[in-house]
């Protein structure tokens, strides 16, 4: 499989990664709305969503792609941390890149990737 194939085939997983954020991010504000959860558990809550559907996103790409399937499941993590961070960024107008939240996330992000690539 050539590299542009395998690059379409992390675009796909991207998309299915942001499906699933969106969906998941629509039932937290449910959940928020209907009990009142705080800051710090819906932080912890949208944090853990990265996680997960990052880990979802690498572990579909890795089945597909099949070889060096870790890379392409770090290349989907750091993709998903910076199209995130970039939309953040045009919204506020404002992106604090050295806070230690924000790099806990973006390592957390790249490292569900790349778990899930691995585990595929």
């Amino acid at each position: 499989m050539s590299a542009g194939r395998k690059f379409a085939v992390v675009v796909k997983g991207l998309m299915i990664a942001y499906a699933v954020t969106g969906a998941l991010l629509v039932l937290l504000a449910f959940l928020v709305f209907k009990y009142q959860l705080g800051e710090n558990v819906t932080d912890l809550a949208i944090v853990a969503i990265y996680v997960v559907v990052t880990f979802i996103g690498g572990f579909i790409t890795g089945k597909k792609v099949k070889e060096q399937k870790f890379l392409w499941g770090f290349l989907l993590g750091l993709l998903y941390i910076v199209i995130i961070s970039v939309i953040a960024i045009a919204i506020s107008h404002t992106f604090h890149v050295a806070s230690t939240a924000s790099l806990t996330t973006a390592a957390l992000c790249i490292g569900g990737g790349l778990l899930g690539g691995m585990l595929s």
